[in-house]
Formats: structure tokens, C-alpha cells, sequence
């Protein structure tokens, strides 16, 4: 990350995107048929892209992604990556051969998507993965991995028909509006993503999406690469590292340079799914240097020395995680649990998107919470409102109050020291909450 400013004007791009957010009345509309279209219109930029991981799931494949990318850069490949959201700008979307996609060519090429469109309706989502499609057809590379917006059979990346890999990892109840409100629905529409002879890495799920995940690749003529039976990973009992064994090979690791003990399922993942595709040459050497650089922004993140960790007392620790569901919470659970009680403080400040459940995220962290500061998530149209997530800390039994902002959530804490414990402060609920923080902090994803 830097802290220097004048490196992100984005206002040109960001009159480009705002145009682009009123060609379709709905933000999100799941179907290809307007991909194939824009896609045409552009020279079908998805026939032309280097080989293709193909990376869905509810939680985990954010840092899944992260993980092959670094992998897959220690081994000497220039890969491109796809990603959604982003936190501060959206450049961070559309990382070109390793680089984060420079302002101009950026709005070079949504100028160019946008005149595609021939005028014609086309969602947010679907313009702006028209652009990166576009933008890696147009620029040589060794691997290219796409991750998945929503969903999976309908979401726009899945116009790519010849993937050297697919993955799904960890599946939960997510996003119910637009996938459906069961596991098998929802598990339904990640295993959209499965193409006939393509290897499927399978991270560890639920018993119902494993076996709507199988039915599918049945009927695909796949055999999938499951957890746990075509390849495991195991902490070590020094908590150092972990063994990695698959159908290749035996690996002794180092642990991921990502917190929480979820991410070495993560990493195993990345791993199976390097393994499984046979476009570019993964030495062991490459994975362990991988594994020791690997950054994803916002998923436990320390903002220990950031401008905003001054506003506590020095010895107080401020972390930042966009987890927004139960599952996610469950995994910052098992984190925080590392904590001793006795001797520390925690505090969740919490922004939520309305469409959320609060109410089962906060219930998977009972135990380890102290106290809830509600805040609003700053431009959002749809946040959740501070006092209705106050309400449901009280309501679980976790003190709940209200403050203006981050920053004056922040100086709460400062001006109310429990002096026998040290400070600890999570801010989380929300990516979007999380990309606000990064910004107010200046600290710029690279």
C-alpha cells in the first residue's frame, strides 16, 4: 500500500463508470444473453485470453484468488486477475500482467465498452467484465484468473468456455435474493461454472451443496478434486505451517501471510487448483514463496501504525475484515477466540449493507464481542441502520451503541478505556465499509 494520492485521480474513469451505472435500470439482472452481445461487438475478447481459472464460491474466494496469483507470479508467470469489488477504486479490479490497470488505460477502455453497447441495456457488472475480458485479450500473459461476481452459472464471467480450471470454495447462505435460499439453490448456481473436461477443485462444504456440486459434475462428465480426499491440509502442531498432501505431491509449507487459521484451507486450495491445470509449470519452490508474499486487503487486516490506529492508545490493536455473513463471522470468531479474554477488550465496530443478516453475523460472534459501535457505511444508499444494528447486539445480549462515524467510533473507545484490559478493535461487517476505511486511512491497495 502507498500514501501517496496523486497517483489515483480517478475522476476520469470515474465519469466513464458513473454513465455506465445508468445503462441497465437494475444493478444486478443475472443472465448472458448482453454479454454475448457486448462480447461480439468486441471481437469475442473471451476466445483470446491466456488460460483461465475459473474461481467461485461464498467465502474464501477472494483470498483463493490472491493465493493462486502469488503462487503463480513466484513461479516467473505473468498472470492477469479479475476481482470484484473493490475497495477504494476500482481499478483494483482489473490487474493487467501483475499491475493494477493505470487510470487512462482504464478509461480508455470502458470508453470503448461503452460504445460497444450500441446503446443498448446492459448491467454495471456486465460492462465493466466486457472491459476486463477486453483489456487481457489485448495484453499477453501466462494465466488469467477470473472470480466470479454472483453466483456462478449466470454471473458474467461465465462466458469463458475452455477454463484449465474451475474451483469452488467454501459454499454458505449468501445473496438469497438472486441464488435462492437454500444450500442445494445456491450450490446450484456455483456449480454453473463446471465445464466438461475441465478439472474441478472442491473446497470443504456443506453436505447438501457437495451433493447438488457432484450431481452436476456428474451430469458434466467431471470428476471432482474434493478436500480431503484428493487433497488435504493439516496445521502443524507448532502452528508454524502445515502439511499439504495431494494427488502430486507431499509439501512441509510455511502458513499463509494472510491471518486466520481459515486461510490455510485457502492456500490448500490454490495449491489443488495449481496442481489440477496443466498450462504453466508450478515448481514446489514457487508455492512456498507464494505462500510468504500473498496480500488480500481487508480480510484480517492490521491497521496497527495506519493514521486512524493514532486515534486509540499506542498499545490498542486495530484490525479491518470485510467478512458479511455468518460464515465469515464464524471464521473471525475462531481468530479472535486466540485472544485472551481476561486481558483484552474487543470491540466490533460494525457497518452493515441492508440486505445483510445482521443478526446471524452478530449471533456467530457472541462470546468474543465486548461491545457493538454501529456506524453507516458513507455513500451507501442501502446501509443498514446504525440503532437496527445496535438493536440486534443488544438483543443477543452484546452492549450496542450508535456513533456518528469510524473515526468517532474510534475516539469512543479511546475516551472509554477499560483499564485493565488492552484495547482490541475489529471494524468490520461490510467490504464496502472496509474499502472507506482503507480510504480514509490512505492506504491504497496494489
Amino acid at each position: 500500500m502507498t500514501t501517496d494520492q496523486s497517483r489515483y485521480d480517478t475522476s476520469a474513469s470515474d465519469a466513464v463508470l458513473a454513465r455506465l451505472m445508468k445503462l441497465h435500470p437494475k444493478l444486478i439482472d443475472l443472465s448472458l444473453d448482453r454479454m454475448h452481445s457486448i462480447l461480439e461487438a468486441l471481437g469475442n475478447p473471451q476466445d483470446k485470453l491466456p488460460p483461465v481459472i475459473h474461481v467461485a464460491g461464498t467465502n474464501g474466494k477472494g483470498s483463493t484468488t490472491a493465493t493462486i496469483r502469488a503462487i503463480a507470479e513466484a513461479a516467473g508467470h505473468r498472470v492477469h486477475v479479475y476481482t470484484s469489488p473493490h475497495l477504494v477504486r476500482f481499478a483494483e479490479r482489473i490487474r493487467i500482467a501483475g499491475k493494477i490497470i493505470e487510470e487512462d488505460a482504464l478509461t480508455e477502455l470502458l470508453e470503448r465498452c461503452e460504445e460497444a453497447t450500441g446503446g443498448e441495456p446492459i448491467t454495471f457488472f456486465e460492462i465493466t467484465t466486457a472491459a476486463a475480458l477486453l483489456a487481457f485479450s489485448e495484453t499477453p500473459a501466462d494465466l488469467c484468473i477470473l472470480e466470479v461476481g454472483l453466483g456462478g452459472r449466470l454471473d458474467a464471467t461465465n462466458v469463458v468456455t475452455k477454463p484449465v480450471c474451475t474451483v469452488i470454495t467454501p459454499i454458505s447462505i449468501d445473496h438469497e435474493q438472486f441464488l435462492g435460499d437454500t444450500i442445494t439453490a445456491i450450490a446450484g448456481e456455483k456449480a454453473g461454472i463446471i465445464k466438461e473436461g475441465c478439472p474441478l477443485v472442491v473446497g470443504p462444504q456443506p453436505k447438501d451443496a457437495l451433493t447438488r456440486i457432484n450431481e452436476i459434475a456428474a451430469e458434466r462428465n467431471v470428476k471432482p478434486l474434493h478436500c480431503d480426499e484428493s487433497w488435504h491440509a493439516e496445521a502443524t502442531q507448532n502452528g508454524e505451517g502445515f502439511l499439504f498432501e495431494d494427488w502430486k505431491t507431499v509439501l512441509s509449507l510455511p502458513s499463509p501471510n494472510l491471518a486466520g487459521d481459515h486461510q490455510i484451507l485457502n492456500a490448500a486450495t490454490a495449491i489443488a487448483a495449481l496442481h489440477a491445470q496443466k498450462a504453466v509449470h508450478i515448481p514446489d519452490a514457487a508455492i512456498k514463496a507464494g505462500l510468504g508474499w500473498v496480500r488480500w486487503p481487508a480480510r484480517m487486516e492490521s491497521l496497527n501504525g495506519s493514521s486512524l490506529h493514532k486515534i486509540l492508545p499506542e498499545e490498542a490493536d486495530l484490525w479491518l475484515d470485510g467478512g458479511h455473513n455468518p460464515a465469515a463471522a464464524r471464521i473471525i470468531k475462531s481468530h479472535l477466540r486466540k485472544l485472551d479474554p481476561v486481558e483484552k477488550s474487543v470491540t466490533l465496530i460494525l457497518g452493515m449493507m441492508g440486505t445483510k443478516d445482521a443478526a446471524g453475523y452478530l449471533k456467530s460472534l457472541s462470546g468474543v464481542i465486548d461491545r457493538v459501535i454501529a456506524v453507516a457505511i458513507p455513500g451507501e444508499e442501502n446501509t443498514a441502520e446504525p440503532s437496527f444494528l445496535a438493536a440486534a447486539a443488544t438483543d443477543i445480549g452484546i452492549s450496542g451503541t450508535i456513533a456518528k462515524d469510524v473515526e468517532s467510533a474510534l475516539k469512543m473507545v479511546a475516551n472509554q478505556p477499560d483499564l485493565n484490559r488492552k484495547q482490541f478493535v475489529l471494524i468490520g461487517g461490510s467490504l464496502y465499509l472496509a474499502g472507506h476505511v482503507l480510504r480514509e486511512a490512505e492506504l491504497y491497495p496494489e
